[in-house]
């Protein structure tokens, strides 16, 4: 069975720092990782990339979005993603493993960040002139001191990154002002709650009913906090994580449609094929054709 790559942080280090963490430019990281990085892949730890300059396309699990001068990218563990860059690409990017944060910010985690913590959330931020340049003096600082032997380099390293993932997330929450009353911060705790044991039972449980109880909620009040935070029932919520992964696996699993299926929960193929076709518009085999063409 060929298996979706997974990359370790320590394939892109040069053995003179910590391997928790890693940090270059995006103009000398795709020229010494490009072997790592010109087939779509997963990573096991947290990435930030901005774009300073070059134009092509950034796919995150199957979506695409735009690369140009000021887009700011989130990438967590797991997420499938490839590029197409122009030879003039250049920024910053570093990656992070989810202890390097979480051991020094007891109150702060990497997922209370809400790019980190949703899969429906977008993955990426278009930064206008005005505020660009105080994120790339963030991200010039930390190279600096990436590069340095300084006293306490890690904790000004951490403090550096904290500040681009509060001011991107002060920029996104401009453009979704129900983050910002006190009933949605509620409900946004919550709905990380909710998809925090989607992610860890969706192959196994696709009902409202057994996530409602798991939280102690009714299914009703489920249904209320995941149509406030995304706009969508709960139902239509694990439905979606399952497709995403059956697209994964679709693309990159040497597998039949039938052990796809299987894996992912759905003993009748049919069935499956019937939810596939409903959330994503195509069968899963024209999904392959689309894709694999």
């Amino acid at each position: 069975m060929n298996s979706i790559s997974v990359l370790h942080i320590d394939l892109f280090q040069s053995g003179k720092n910590a391997s928790d963490f890693y940090f270059n430019t995006m103009k000398d990281h795709l020229v010494s990782s490009h072997k790592h990085i010109e087939k779509p892949h997963r990573h096991d730890f947290y990435v930030t990339v901005l774009f300073t300059k070059g134009k092509g396309i950034h796919e995150i699990d199957f979506q695409k979005y735009e690369v140009s001068e000021g887009s700011i990218f989130f990438l967590s563990p797991g997420q499938v993603h490839s590029w197409e860059l122009s030879e003039d690409t250049d920024g910053y990017i570093f990656f992070c493993s989810q202890e390097y944060y979480d051991m020094h910010y007891v109150n702060r985690k990497l997922r209370s960040f809400p790019f980190f913590s949703s899969s429906t959330f977008p993955r990426k931020f278009q930064f206008e002139s005005k505020d660009l340049l105080k994120i790339i003096n963030l991200f010039k600082e930390i190279e600096e001191e990436y590069y340095a032997q300084n006293i306490m380099k890690e904790d000004l390293i951490l403090s550096l990154m904290s500040q681009i993932y509060i001011h991107t997330t002060r920029q996104f929450s401009k453009n979704f002002d129900e983050i910002s009353s006190l009933t949605s911060v509620s409900y946004f705790k919550h709905y990380q709650d909710f998809e925090n044991l989607v992610e860890q039972y969706f192959t196994t449980q696709k009902s409202t009913a057994y996530y409602a109880s798991v939280m102690e909620i009714s299914p009703k009040h489920l249904n209320r906090i995941t149509q406030t935070v995304v706009q969508k029932t709960a139902t239509e919520v694990i439905t979606e994580r399952v497709i995403l992964e059956a697209k994964r696996m679709l693309m990159y699993l040497d597998e039949s449609l039938v052990e796809i299926a299987f894996r992912l929960g759905y003993e009748e193929y049919s069935y499956f094929v019937r939810v596939f076709r409903k959330g994503s518009g195509m069968t899963p085999t024209q999904f392959i054709k689309k894709y694999k063409a």
